[in-house]
């Protein structure tokens, strides 16, 4: 079980898409923080007109010229500034002042969501492990119920063939038989698709059977249910990944909304820098290649589409806000009815198990009990059969009550966050930490 549950962390697809997801959520952060720093162009660029031009006085000129530009920035034409500088800063700084602290709330949430990630997958890794050890128990159990079958028919038969037993009762048994190799034939297939499953879960390859170690299923005590279902529901609120991951995702949409009020008072900016070699001449001629500089800054202050534009993106951003909000009170709710349920499933399940135990006691006494007649000549083999049935329904109710109570304990945890500090005398789980 240790194994599986360290398999989930380093193997589990899912869990991997999350890590990846955490990491793209913090280069997203970085790129926020750095939106203000300029960006650095090189290159080159060649102009040639030929035909007319107008001047500033409004004459038309026939020009025939060209001009060449190479170093930090390109594209200037005429006496115009180079419209791709050098080094450049373009950026709304409404964005610059935001966008950070939004990134940031993002990537706590999505930290969040790998951690409800990983204890959903640890949860499925233990329940289908727990379903591998139901289904090697109860193929145990089949084929001990089809040894005991099998000693009926010997036993029927051997009466009916020295006139002590009817072969009625010989083909009864048989027929029995018959059903109880079916049932291990169903084992087998239980076992194996119990192992594909949690293969499935593991990242392993589904093509080699996995062989839980443990030799039977016993109840495994994580930890019991609280003196009353708030204490429960207090540690879970505290606990759970998913109710932290809504309240980051709430103050991102919180952020998002300050940063739309304040756009309209912040302006965009550019500032470019660039210094090159520039020269041309009439014609096709290139000469004066010389040194030059320019410099632009300019801050511009936006109002999109009348105002109205402005009013809807503020709108957008508190529709956001309150979605948030709305999913982080389902999240509540779903946080309490699923304490609520794996509450209900451990007070209960256990008991189930010591009721169990107690079947399989009176079966087995039964068994032996009808064996001993039959060998000193005081019934017929027949009569074992309802003990036979007894017995295999009363260790396949154990099995299953054991697996069931197994699952429960798990499904509590995950329903608690997985706790780290330990309750009730009984040891913390802290997988996901």
């Amino acid at each position: 079980m240790s194994t599986a549950l360290a398999l989930v962390a380093g193997q589990n697809p899912q869990v991997g898409y999350a890590r990846w997801r955490i990491r793209e959520a913090y280069a997203n952060l970085e790129q926020a923080r750095v939106l203000w720093l300029p960006s650095i162009q090189a290159g080159s660029s060649y102009h040639h007109h030929e035909g007319t031009l107008q001047d500033s006085t409004g004459n038309i000129l026939e020009v025939s010229r060209s001009s060449l530009q190479a170093g930090l920035g390109a594209g200037a034409v005429g006496a115009g500034t180079t419209p791709q500088p050098g080094i450049v800063a373009q950026f709304q700084l409404v964005d610059a002042i935001f966008q950070p602290a939004i990134a940031q709330r993002t990537a706590w949430a999505q930290e969040h969501a790998r951690d409800a990630m990983l204890n959903d997958q640890l949860l499925e890794a233990a329940t289908a492990y727990q379903e591998l050890l139901r289904a090697h128990q109860l193929r145990a159990v089949a084929q001990q119920t089809a040894t005991n079958s099998a000693e009926l028919v010997r036993l029927t038969s051997e009466f009916a063939r020295v006139g002590q037993g009817t072969q009625a009762d010989a083909d009864r048994s048989q027929a029995e038989l018959a059903l109880k190799k079916n049932n291990v034939a169903r084992a087998e297939e239980a076992v194996a698709v119990a192992s594909a499953r949690l293969a499935q879960v593991l990242g392993m390859s589904n093509m080699v059977e996995i062989v839980p170690i443990e030799d039977n299923i016993t109840p495994i005590q994580l930890a019991a249910a609280g003196e009353s279902p708030c204490d429960d529901l207090t540690i879970a609120l505290a606990n759970r990944p998913e109710l932290k991951e809504s309240h980051e995702l709430v103050a991102a949409a919180c952020e998002q909304l300050r940063r739309e009020r304040y756009s309209p008072l912040v302006p965009n900016v550019f500032l470019g820098a660039s210094y090159n070699g520039f020269g041309g001449g009439p014609g096709d001629t290139i000469g004066n290649f010389n040194d030059r500089a320019d410099f632009d800054a300019m801050a511009l202050w936006r109002i999109r589409n009348l105002g109205y534009g402005e009013q809807a993106a503020r709108q957008a951003a508190n529709a956001r806000v309150q979605q948030e909000a709305m999913r982080q009170a389902r999240v509540i709710d779903t946080i309490t009815r699923e304490v609520a349920e794996a509450e209900a499933r451990v007070r209960t399940r256990f008991s189930r198990i010591a009721t169990a135990q107690a079947a399989i006691q009176s079966s087995h006494n039964s068994y032996d009990r009808n064996l001993a007649r039959i060998r000193g000549n005081q019934g017929l083999p027949i009569e074992v059969l309802q003990a036979i049935q007894s017995l295999d329904t009363s260790q396949r109710e154990l099995v299953d009550d054991t697996a069931d109570f197994n699952i429960a304990q798990f499904q509590f945890q995950r329903a608690l966050g997985w706790p780290v500090l330990p309750r009730d005398g009984c040891p913390g789980v802290s997988p996901s930490r």
